[in-house]
């Protein structure tokens, strides 16, 4: 079993910025790809970035539309993943989960994701 805790959503004003993370338990965190997914009112949940990390190397992946913007890192030794977000708009609106995958060929897929945290509410202004 993997718990999943969220925490760093807030309310900002355009252009600024957050950082979500998400702390896990679990002896093998490293093992995990981690995703990060987001619900906007009326929306389907939908990707926004995924990372996982196999014998040293890091891969990460993002929705196209947070390209450039947002950054997905993880700290194995903290158990810890974070989601970086820069420049954020009020399309950035939404509940933002962290997600758990022991294993999954497809890193954008929720479906492939057994593990999800309750949510942090990201609300941005213009």
């Amino acid at each position: 079993q993997v718990q999943l805790v969220e925490s760093g959503g807030g309310l900002v004003q355009a252009g600024n910025s957050l950082r979500l993370s998400c702390a896990a338990s679990g002896r093998t965190f490293s093992s995990y790809t981690m995703g990060w997914f987001r619900q906007a009112p009326g929306k389907e949940r939908e990707f926004v970035a995924a990372i996982n990390w196999s014998v040293g190397n890091t891969y990460t992946y993002y929705k196209d539309s947070v390209k450039g913007r947002f950054t997905i890192s993880r700290d194995n030794a903290k158990n810890t993943v974070y989601l970086q977000m820069n420049s954020l708009k009020p399309e950035d609106t939404a509940l933002y989960y962290c997600a758990a995958s022991s294993f999954t060929k497809s890193p954008t897929v929720q479906q492939d994701y057994a593990y999800w945290g309750q949510g942090t509410q990201v609300t941005v202004s213009s």
